[in-house]
């Protein structure tokens, strides 16, 4: 065990006195994020809660669904939300979103109430009986606030398909029993189906701004940019610590190293051990140096130590696997940077992979970067360990899987043969 620490412990000097190794681990991922926190002026400020989003609406529709989701932006439940303002243009509301005075315009067009529950029962060839559909027009450079109106439009509009259905339904019961006429059915359904949808679609949306323990939640744009950052430079730790094996075994030092009374299994171990401990290193001093200079907070410390724990398993699994299959330090490169960028981007931590469809985001969690930002982005916002128990649980069983894998394939090459 002494040489395993050893071994290891060499290892990490080795890392932290390159200078070039240093860049890519540490000042590569806190630049970048500094960069983009400057952009979007985190740096210049502090961290705040998500209100006062600037909204523009314009109801052309006139009717009571197109007035309900107008009431609704004007709601007590969200005026510490959203700031609404009505307009009768909507190639002036277009403007004012492309003058970033607004998150996002709505625009509900005329027609609107009327194309879902029509006021006489559409015929097989009308063609005036298609729905109207509301166009949300967003800001790109504010993507948190525009997604939080689209989630409240889309609720809005689920709960008035919801109450349309419940007023067919209502409708056709009310024939089945014989309490109105057939030929009542539209004058009743539309009634029914207006009240329900309008009702409905005010009464479920509730804005929540505190967790279960009643704290504060906060938006801090760096605790979305963050985590990502360092935990695709991480994917570079990792494969650069398997490179120096096969770079060793390329110098003949590793194969003199086994003249010692030293096993395979202790310099596997040793080397292994080395990995992980750079990576727990590097997260650690990416957490710490944010926490101190931008007082960004991750959540729950318990919760972000065990999550960095895990993070780095499935990472360094990853690692070894590169290391395995490479047959120079040159490819480990290539295929590691290759690897770092891909997985960067299918962890979120250029785009926002919510507009992608489900099955890609499946895809996507063959990646350690998938698991640690959803987890962290958890954490911040105030969730703790038992919250993050899946993603904690497949970034160590992600680990596990590779890192057996990989010494299979190792012990198969003889490694330690020069």
């Amino acid at each position: 065990m002494k040489k395993i620490f050893l071994i290891g412990w060499k290892d990490v000097l080795i890392a932290f006195r390159d200078p070039a190794a240093l860049i890519l681990m540490l000042a590569a991922p806190f630049l970048l994020t500094l960069g983009l926190g400057a952009v979007t002026g985190r740096v210049t400020s502090s961290a705040s809660t998500i209100n006062s989003i600037p909204v523009v609406l314009v109801n052309q529709d006139g009717g009571q669904i197109g007035n309900a989701l107008v009431a609704l932006f004007q709601s007590t439940e969200l005026k510490d939300l959203v700031i609404p303002t009505l307009l009768t243009d909507p190639r002036i509301a277009r403007q004012m979103v492309d003058q970033d005075k607004a998150a996002a315009a709505i625009l509900i067009p005329a027609g609107f109430s009327l194309s879902i529950i029509p006021s006489n029962p559409p015929s097989a060839t009308d063609s005036s009986s298609q729905v109207v559909t509301i166009t949300l027009y967003t800001n790109p450079t504010r993507p948190t606030s525009s997604g939080v109106v689209k989630t409240i439009v889309d609720q809005f509009m689920s709960q008035v398909e919801v109450g349309r259905v419940g007023g067919e339904v209502a409708v056709g019961q009310l024939i089945a029993s014989g309490l109105i006429q057939p030929q009542r059915a539209a004058q009743v359904g539309q009634v029914i189906g207006v009240n329900q949808a309008v009702a409905s679609s005010v009464s479920v949306i509730s804005i929540k701004n505190t967790t279960a323990s009643g704290k504060a939640v906060k938006f801090d744009i760096l605790a979305l940019l963050a985590p990502g950052m360092a935990l695709m430079f991480l994917m570079y730790t990792t494969s650069h610590g398997g490179r120096s094996l096969l770079t060793e075994r390329a110098m003949g030092t590793l194969p003199r190293l086994l003249v010692t009374p030293t096993s395979i299994t202790q310099v596997l171990g040793g080397k292994i051990f080395g990995i992980y401990l750079t990576g727990v290193l590097q997260m650690l001093i990416l957490v710490g140096a944010s926490t101190l200079l931008f007082k960004l907070d991750w959540g729950d410390p318990l919760g972000v130590v065990v999550l960095l724990l895990a993070a780095v398993a499935g990472a360094v699994g990853w690692g070894l696997i590169i290391t395995a299959l490479a047959r120079t330090p040159g490819q480990v490169n290539a295929i590691g940077s290759a690897i770092m960028l891909t997985f960067g981007i299918l962890g979120g931590t250029f785009i926002n992979m919510a507009q992608f469809p489900a099955w890609f985001s499946v895809l996507t969690h063959i990646s350690p970067n998938a698991w640690g930002v959803d987890a962290f982005n958890v954490l911040a916002q105030g969730g703790g360990l038992m919250d993050i128990a899946n993603q904690v649980a497949a970034l160590f069983l992600m680990g596990a899987i590779l890192f057996t894998a990989a010494v299979l394939i190792l012990r198969r090459r003889n490694i330690a043969q020069g």
